[in-house]
C-alpha cells in the first residue's frame, strides 16, 4: 500500500505534459497520456485494493504521510492519504469507471479541436477528486474539492466559443462556490472548536467534547451540509447541474458517475460522527434528498433533450443518497453510489454514442427506431436504464434501492419511504419514456454505429457491472460506518421488496402504454391546459432558475448599478475633476502668439501694480 500515492501522481504527470504540450502533440499521442495516465493510476488502484482486501492493515486503516503541509500557531496539517474501506470504495470507483470514461473519450473525442486540452482537464479532473476522497484532514480533502470545482468549470465551458456554454460553466461555479463558502464556515468551526481538522481525531474529540444536539455540532454540520448540497446538486442548490450538459458528454459521464456530485455523499459519510451528533442535521439531509428525487423525477419526466434526462435523473439518484444517510443507512448510500457510477456512467457513454451517431442530435423526439441501427447502445440503454428503475433481482440499481428503502421503512420514517417509492415510479416512468422515444417507433433520422475498441469495451464492462453482477461487488464498510438500523429484515422486508419491484414493473408498463405507438393520449394530455402548465413548469424544474433570478441575481445586478454612481464615489471623483478643469483652463491660456503673451504680461502686470498700491493705500 506504499504505492498509494501513485494513484493521484499519474493522472497529475499526464497533466502536466499535457498543459505544457500546448496543443501541439497528435491526437494519438494526446490519447496514449491522457487515458494512458489513468490506465496506470487504475492498475495501481487493483494492487492496492487487492493488497487491503488481502492483507488488511493494522486496525482496518492506512495512513500514508508524504509531508508536513505547514506549521502554523501548532495547526500542523500533513500532506497525507488515508485508507479504509470508505476510501478504498471511492477510490475503485473514481479510478475504475474513470479509466472506462476517458477510454471512450478517445473516441468520442477524435476531430474536436482542443483534443489534448480535453484530457489535461479530465486527468485533473482525477486527480483532485482522488485529493478528496484520499486526504487525512478536512483541508485537505478542501483542496481537492475546490480542484474538483475548478476543472468542471473548465470543461463544462470546454466549447466556450459558444456564448451559452460559457453561461453554463459560470453558473455552475457560482453556485458550488455558494456550497463551498458554508463548507468553508464549517471547517472554522471545528477547527475553532476542537483545535484540528484530522478527520479521524474530529470523530474522537467531538463526542468527547459535544453532546447530541450541541449548537456548534449543529452549526458546523449545517455548513457541511451546505457543502454538500452544492456539489451534489440537491436543493436549494440544485439548478447548475442540468446546465453542466452543456459539456462534452464523456464531461457529463464523469460528473455524474465518478467525480463530482459524489463528492457531497462523501464528506457527509465521511465526517459521520459530527452528524450523529446533530440529529436534527442528520434528519434535513434525509429530508432534502427525499424532496430532491421527486421534484428531479417530474423534471426528468417531460425533457426533450437526452442528456438533460440523464441529468435529472443523476439529481434524483443522489437524492436517494442523501435519504440513506438521513435515515442511518450508511452503507446503502455507500452502496448505491457505487451501483450508481456503473449504471451511469454506461448510459450517458451510450447516450454519446447515440449523439454521434445522429450527427449531434440530443432531442429525443428527432431520434426513433435506432434499436436496429446502433444494437449496442440500446443493449445499454435497456441495461443501464433497467438498473436506474431498479428492475428486481436482475440489476445492481435493485439492490442498493432496495437497502435504502429498507432502511427508510426499519427507521420508521414514513415520510421518507413514501418520497422513495413515489421516486422508483417516476424513474422507471421517464426512463423508459426515453427509450421508447428514442428507440422506438418510426426512424427520424441515418443514423451509423459507432466501432473501435474504444467504443464498444467500456460500454461492455460497463453493461455487466450494471447487472446483478455489479451488486456482488460489496464495499467493505464493516467498522468503519455506523451499523444499519434495518440491517436484520425477514418477512417484512421480503415484502418491500416485493413491492418496490412492482412499482418499478408499474412504471415500464406505464411508459409502454403511453409511449409506445402513436401517443395518442399523452398528446391529448399535454395540450390541455393543465398539461401545458404542468409541463411548462417541470420542464423550467419548478421555476427555481426564475424565483433565484427574482431574488437574488435582478436585485444584485440593480444594486450594482446604483453603487457605480454613488455619493461617496462621486464627492472623491470631485477632486480629478477639479483638476482637470483648471488643466484646460491654463491650457487654453497657451495659444502660441507673441501678442497675446505680451498683453498678459501688461494686464498682470498692471494687477500686480493695482494690488500694491491698494496694499500701500
Amino acid at each position: 500500500m506504499n504505492l498509494l500515492y501513485l494513484t493521484f501522481v499519474f493522472p497529475l504527470i499526464g497533466f502536466l505534459l499535457l498543459s505544457f504540450s500546448r496543443g501541439r502533440l497528435s491526437e494519438n499521442l494526446s490519447a496514449l497520456i491522457g487515458v494512458g495516465s489513468i490506465g496506470l493510476s487504475a492498475i495501481v488502484t487493483a494492487y492496492v485494493i487487492w493488497q487491503f482486501n488481502v492483507a488488511p492493515p493494522e486496525g482496518g486503516h492506512y495512513t500514508q504521510v508524504l509531508w508536513q503541509w505547514m506549521a502554523v500557531e501548532g495547526f500542523t496539517p500533513n500532506f497525507a492519504l488515508y485508507l479504509d474501506g470508505l476510501s478504498v470504495t471511492m477510490l475503485g470507483v473514481v479510478v475504475g469507471v474513470g479509466f472506462l470514461i476517458h477510454l471512450f473519450a478517445s473516441w468520442y473525442m477524435r476531430g474536436e479541436a482542443g483534443y489534448s486540452r480535453f484530457f489535461a482537464y479530465t486527468n485533473l479532473f482525477i486527480a483532485s477528486m482522488l485529493f478528496l476522497v484520499l486526504g487525512d484532514n478536512l483541508l485537505f480533502l478542501y483542496f481537492g474539492w475546490e480542484g474538483v470545482g475548478l476543472c468542471s468549470y473548465l470543461l463544462i465551458g470546454f466549447y466556450y466559443s459558444n456564448r451559452n456554454n460559457g453561461n453554463a460553466a459560470l453558473k455552475a461555479f457560482i453556485v458550488t462556490r455558494i456550497g463551498d463558502v458554508f463548507m468553508a464556515i464549517g471547517l472554522f468551526i471545528l477547527f475553532a472548536q476542537l483545535g484540528t481538522l484530522n478527520v479521524q481525531e474530529l470523530l474522537v474529540l467531538a463526542p468527547q467534547k459535544f453532546q447530541a444536539g450541541d449548537f456548534w455540532m449543529v452549526m458546523a454540520t449545517l455548513m457541511l451540509l451546505g457543502g454538500a448540497v452544492g456539489k451534489s446538486a440537491q436543493l436549494p442548490l440544485q439548478t447548475w447541474l442540468a446546465d453542466a450538459m452543456a459539456g462534452p458528454t464523456p464531461v457529463s459521464a464523469l460528473i455524474h458517475a465518478a467525480t463530482m456530485v459524489t463528492a457531497g455523499v462523501y464528506l457527509i459519510a465521511r465526517t459521520h460522527g459530527l452528524f450523529t451528533l446533530a440529529p436534527e442535521i442528520l434528519h434535513l439531509v434525509g429530508i432534502v434528498g427525499g424532496v430532491t428525487l421527486v421534484l428531479a423525477g417530474f423534471a426528468a419526466l417531460v425533457q426533450t433533450d437526452i442528456k438533460r434526462i440523464l441529468a435529472y435523473s443523476t439529481m434524483s439518484q443522489i437524492g436517494y443518497m442523501f435519504l440513506a444517510l438521513g435515515v442511518g443507512a450508511w452503507d446503502g448510500a455507500i452502496f448505491h453510489l457505487m451501483t450508481h457510477a456503473f449504471f451511469k456512467a454506461l448510459l450517458f457513454l451510450a447516450s454519446g454514442a447515440v449523439i454521434v451517431a445522429c450527427h449531434h442530435e440530443q432531442n429525443i423526439f428527432k431520434m426513433g427506431g435506432l434499436w436496429k441501427k446502433l444494437p449496442l447502445a440500446y443493449a445499454s440503454f435497456i441495461v443501464g436504464g433497467a438498473a436506474l428503475a431498479a428492475l428486481p433481482l436482475v440489476t445492481a440499481g435493485f439492490y442498493s434501492k432496495d437497502e435504502i428503502l429498507w432502511e427508510a421503512f426499519a427507521s420508521g420514517n414514513n415520510g421518507l419511504l413514501y418520497a422513495g417509492l413515489v421516486g422508483a415510479f417516476m424513474t422507471s416512468l421517464y426512463t423508459f419514456r426515453l427509450i421508447f422515444i428514442a428507440f422506438h417507433g418510426e426512424a427520424k433520422t441515418e443514423a451509423h454505429a459507432g466501432h473501435g475498441i474504444a467504443h464498444w469495451l467500456p460500454l461492455s464492462v460497463l453493461i455487466v457491472l450494471s447487472t446483478a453482477i455489479g451488486a456482488m461487488i460489496v464495499p467493505p464498510l464493516h467498522g468503519v460506518l455506523p451499523e444499519s438500523v434495518g440491517h436484520a429484515g425477514g418477512e417484512a422486508k421480503h415484502s418491500l421488496e416485493i413491492a418496490s419491484g412492482a412499482i418499478a414493473l408499474a412504471g415500464i408498463l406505464l411508459a409502454a402504454l403511453l409511449f409506445l405507438g402513436k401517443r395518442r393520449f399523452v398528446t391529448a394530455i399535454a395540450n390541455s391546459g393543465i398539461g401545458r402548465f404542468l409541463s411548462a413548469w417541470w420542464f423550467a424544474a419548478w421555476g427555481f432558475d426564475w424565483i433565484y433570478d427574482k431574488l437574488f441575481v435582478k436585485p444584485y445586478l440593480a444594486i450594482s448599478h446604483v453603487l457605480r454612481k454613488d455619493p461617496l464615489d462621486q464627492t472623491i471623483g470631485l477632486i480629478p475633476r477639479m483638476a482637470k478643469g483648471g488643466h484646460t483652463a491654463l491650457s487654453r491660456t497657451e495659444t502660441g502668439q507673441l501678442r497675446w503673451y505680451a498683453a498678459s504680461m501688461a494686464a498682470g502686470s498692471v494687477l500686480v501694480i493695482g494690488a500694491i498700491v491698494l496694499v500701500a493705500v
